[in-house]
C-alpha cells in the first residue's frame, strides 16, 4: 500500500466516525463516548500526518504506535456503543 493510499484511508475513516456520531441518540452516554470517538479517530490521521514527516526512522515508528494505540481506542469505543446500543440507525449512514 503506498502512503498516500493509507493517509487517504485513515481520513475517510475519521469522516466516516464523525458521520456515525450524527446519528447516535441524545443520551449523556452516548454524547460522551461520541466525542472521544471523534477525538481518537480523528487523532489517527493526524498523527500518521506527522508521522510522514518524522526526523528519523525511530520517530516515525513512535508516531505508528500512536496512531495504533488511537485505533485500538477507537474498537474499544465501538464495541461499547454497539453493545449498549447506542446508535440509532446505522442505515441513515451512506
Amino acid at each position: 500500500m503506498k502512503p498516500n493510499q493509507l493517509e487517504n484511508r485513515l481520513i475517510q475513516f475519521a469522516i466516516d466516525v464523525i458521520m456515525v456520531c450524527r446519528i447516535k441518540d441524545n443520551s449523556f452516554a452516548s454524547e460522551h463516548l461520541a466525542k472521544q470517538h471523534i477525538r481518537s479517530a480523528t487523532s489517527v490521521a493526524l498523527n500518521y500526518g506527522e508521522a510522514q514527516g518524522g526526523k528519523s526512522a525511530r520517530d516515525f515508528l513512535h508516531k505508528m504506535k500512536i496512531c495504533l494505540k488511537e485505533l485500538r481506542e477507537c474498537l474499544i469505543n465501538m464495541k461499547i456503543q454497539k453493545g449498549a446500543k447506542l446508535i440509532t440507525d446505522i442505515s441513515a449512514f451512506r
